[in-house]
């Protein structure tokens, strides 16, 4: 899995900022969208970890753990 950095934020947040100020290079559109797109996958990896570790338990004790939550586990 990857992880977001400190470093990846603050370049983000960089490039954000000076895109609504003073405008981004080609250059710098293209880092933005690499550091976007890492980012997202990071953040999609680590919610579906979330997600495989999910167990849905109803008041009378049953597990009722959707289908697809439990074909996810099986898989791995």
């Amino acid at each position: 899995m990857a992880k977001i950095s400190d470093e990846m934020i603050k370049e983000i947040n960089e490039l954000a900022h000076k895109s609504k100020t003073i405008g981004l290079t080609d250059e710098e559109k293209e880092r933005q969208q690499e550091l976007r797109q890492a980012y997202l996958r990071a953040f999609r990896s680590g919610f579906k970890q979330q997600l495989k570790n999910i167990k849905v338990v109803d008041a009378n004790g049953q597990d009722v753990t959707p289908h697809k939550i439990k074909k996810m586990k099986k898989m791995n």
